[in-house]
């Protein structure tokens, strides 16, 4: 399955220890191609792992996490508007 998981965490005096560890996770299971944005293939079995460890850091009164699911990247229509990243440029 391929998704888009998109985080936004509170920048409250704890809120870069969190954002921390919430980017040093999502990158182990997903490419991270914008800010707070992480994109890739997973497994249902890892999306639940990835949950599950995400659970824990994120404080579910102050951070919140999307997550956009596709049976696989030929089912999404990406655009990219304004700048473009060049390190992407292996996704076109």
């Amino acid at each position: 399955m391929y998704v888009v998981l998109v985080y936004d965490i509170s920048g409250d005096e704890n809120g870069q220890k969190v954002l921390g560890k919430v980017f040093k996770t999502c990158k182990k299971y997903l490419t991270h191609i914008q800010n707070s944005v992480f994109e890739g293939e997973i497994t249902e079995a890892q999306i639940v792992k990835l949950n599950a460890e995400l659970n824990k850091l994120i404080r579910k009164d102050l951070d919140s996490m999307i997550i956009f699911k596709s049976r696989s990247e030929k089912w999404l229509d990406k655009e990219f508007w304004g700048k473009k990243n060049d390190a992407l440029s292996n996704f076109f």
